[in-house]
């Protein structure tokens, strides 16, 4: 029989796993050792050892015990946990296996999170009292993973198999994918801004909980002519990389605007602008796939809305994209079940949440071929590059798989304009200012209505400027009809203008006023003839512009000076709000937490290491500053009692460098920085063994 105490010195599942094959009588020792590894394996996204971890500490590689850290408190066996689960009532069983299969999380709601086991009154309470459930931040109760491990009789899945679940696959060229993806991409960044052209001109409102309202939503999908779903995807992302935010109009009302970093991201090349985007997505908190569907409460979720996030989003696309690319070469998820099976080996990799990860997952998936990232089931290299933080081989690799940009149209004698490809952005935004989109996909199709044509000639142009422009951009000769409708729009373009009464309308034609006088649906308008070509309203001027454009008539403004005035609506932005941090930063953050706490455990191990057998302490004032002048003079290190401001005493080894005017002025080796100490507060000075290290 193995010896017990050998088994429970092992620190590796790779020695354990040795012993179990070395020794078929294997004791039970083992098999709970095993399963404990496996659950520390689980928590912490790979096996670390569990012991040597001070020695790790004074080491030079400190930083690598960062990610160990227990599932709970009081990490027990799994042993120790089925007996606690045995007493449970079951009221309490129920809602344990219920909290595991929905997450592993819940609420105290009014459970207390201290209480005994005799004074437990509520299945909550019962949990927390067998430490069952643990207390984290807020109210927040989460259930430990050893303990879904020991309920589950020792297996570390809901299926109760060891089996990694297999990813459906079929196979595709790798040209395939790449094209695609390359597709995919550039129709994100064509979208986005495009959108965010539109909305420098009419920014839509801000809903009073904050995000986006419905018909706002829908009137994107319809300008970019894509599903409501996907039109909350491109927001959701354009917000996430600080290109859109809210803000306050000239107007005073709160509006979502571009942002100042849009007009440097559009200068970029399409590539560059796709990168950009899709880090955004990648660690963005957002869930645009839950928009359109109902909160808990039976609420819809709006775009942009400020509770729409999870901090597990980032997490669940990694894991769906690391998982993906570990496909081999040409093989792509199937149709149809190949999400399916992916979710499944997710959920198997993270079986403390699988209920949570499941929707997260599919939804990634789902986005990341629409972004680009994945195309036809597989992952594209770019986007391999991309999960992998290699930002330059990202760009080096989508490049040649985007189209070319087109410098021409093609126009057709039915009134439209057909782009045979993805137009340069300055050619798209003013084709876009003269005709209608019909139609997108691999080409895009325009069409010149009379109120296209009108919307140019408010911008400024003339007619001669659009006659030239289109026959400048199209390979085809200019056809008679777009030639006619041109003309026939300047012609009654400002033959009516207006003017502040409220509103004034001036014709030379009496017969147009006269028109517009008897019209069946100008009621409303208030207006009045003061003369045979002057008419005045009561309605104001930015309500009566758009309704006279409603009756057929083309009005422009007219200044206080007669002349026409025709200008084009200016572009609005917003300043870019402040970044929100990111996985580096806090990466970073949790290295100096760490290298905080290794450093003062060092200093700790000094004093001890250096406090003499016999130590001579000195407490009265002026044998302290002599002990302190000794130092000072010697470069040798104290140990000093301080009490700060608060009169928590406290004892610091410093190297003092310098006395002046009741300061001491020392290097601290628990902040491992430059210190001034108030020399009143020091109760004592204790010289160490050794000198500076």
């Amino acid at each position: 029989m193995l010896d017990a105490q050998v088994i429970a010195n092992q620190t590796t599942l790779a020695e354990l796993v040795e012993i179990v094959f070395a020794d078929q009588a294997a004791t039970r020792a083992a098999i709970e050792r095993l399963l404990d590894l496996a659950l520390i394996w689980e928590s912490t996204g790979g096996l670390r050892p569990l012991s040597g971890v001070a020695d790790a500490l004074r080491g030079d590689d400190a930083a690598g015990v960062s990610g160990l850290r227990p599932m709970s408190p009081d990490p027990a066996s799994t042993s120790e946990i089925a007996a606690r689960i045995t007493t449970l009532s079951p009221h309490g069983l129920a809602l344990l296996e219920h909290l595991l299969a929905n997450g592993g999380e819940g609420r105290t709601g009014t459970a207390r999170r201290t209480v005994s086991v005799a004074d437990a009154a509520t299945p909550v309470e019962e949990l927390i009292a067998h430490r069952l459930l643990v207390p984290r931040d807020g109210d927040l109760l989460v259930v430990p993973g050893e303990v879904g491990i020991a309920l589950r009789g020792g297996h570390t899945t809901t299926s109760r198999r060891d089996e990694i679940p297999a990813l459906a696959v079929t196979e595709r060229a790798a040209a395939l994918i790449e094209q695609t993806a390359g597709g995919a991409a550039f129709d994100v960044v064509r979208r986005i801004e495009l959108l965010l052209d539109h909305w420098g001109l009419v920014p839509p409102g801000v809903l009073r909980g904050g995000g986006l309202a419905v018909r706002d939503l829908k009137a994107a999908a319809l300008e970019l002519q894509v599903t409501t779903s996907e039109a909350g995807l491109l927001i959701e992302i354009a917000s996430a990389a600080g290109l859109v935010t809210n803000a306050t109009d000239p107007a005073g009302s709160e509006v979502w605007l571009p942002t100042d970093s849009f007009d440097t991201w559009a200068a970029g090349s399409v590539a560059e602008r796709w990168v950009a985007l899709v880090i955004a997505w990648l660690d963005s908190t957002r869930l645009p796939s839950l928009i359109g569907t109902k909160d808990p409460g039976g609420k819809t979720w709006n775009a942009l809305a400020p509770d729409l996030s999870s901090t597990m989003a980032p997490e669940s696309r990694m894991l769906a994209l690391n998982t993906l690319s570990e496909l081999p070469d040409n093989a792509v998820l199937a149709t149809g079940t190949g999400i399916a099976s992916l979710v499944e080996r997710v959920a198997w990799l993270r079986p403390r949440r699988p209920a949570v990860h499941r929707d997260l997952v599919a939804a990634a998936i789902h986005e990341a071929g629409l972004l680009g990232l994945v195309g036809a089931g597989g992952l594209s290299a770019a986007g391999r590059a991309v999960i992998e933080h290699d930002h330059d081989t990202a760009l080096a690799a989508i490049a040649p798989h985007l189209p070319q940009s087109v410098d021409h149209v093609l126009l057709q004698a039915d009134l439209t304009a057909v782009a045979p490809g993805p137009l340069e952005t300055e050619l798209a935004r003013t084709l876009h200012l003269l005709a209608d989109v019909e139609s997108r996909g691999g080409a895009t199709v325009y069409r010149f209505t009379p109120g296209s044509v009108r919307r140019a000639f408010d911008a400024g142009w003339s007619a001669l400027e659009v006659h030239e422009f289109v026959r400048s951009v199209s390979r085809t000769a200019v056809p008679q009809p777009l030639t006619y409708l041109v003309d026939d729009v300047a012609r009654t373009f400002g033959t009516v203008r207006v003017g502040h009464a409220e509103a004034f309308l001036r014709a030379d034609d009496e017969a147009t006023l006269t028109e517009v006088l008897h019209h069946d649906k100008a009621d409303t308008l208030g207006l009045r003839r003061i003369a045979p070509t002057v008419l005045i309203s009561s309605t104001p001027l930015d309500i009566l512009l758009p309704r006279l454009r409603e009756l057929g008539v083309a009005p422009v403004v007219e200044a206080p000076d007669g002349t026409v005035r025709i200008a084009r609506r200016d572009l609005l932005r917003a300043r870019r709000p402040r970044s929100p941090r990111t996985h580096s930063a806090g990466q970073a953050r949790a290295q100096a937490t760490v290298a905080a706490v290794v450093t003062a455990i060092r200093s700790g191990d000094l004093a001890t290491a250096s406090r003499p057998a016999v130590p001579t302490t000195a407490t009265t004032p002026s044998s302290a500053l002599a002990a302190l002048r000794e130092a000072i003079e010697s470069g040798a290190s104290v140990m000093i009692g301080y009490v700060d401001n608060h009169g928590a005493s406290s004892d610091r080894v410093v190297d003092p460098l310098r006395l002046d005017g009741g300061q001491l002025s020392a290097h601290d080796h628990r902040s491992d920085d430059i210190r001034l100490f108030s020399v009143h507060r020091i109760t004592g000075v204790t010289p160490l063994i050794s000198g500076r290290p």
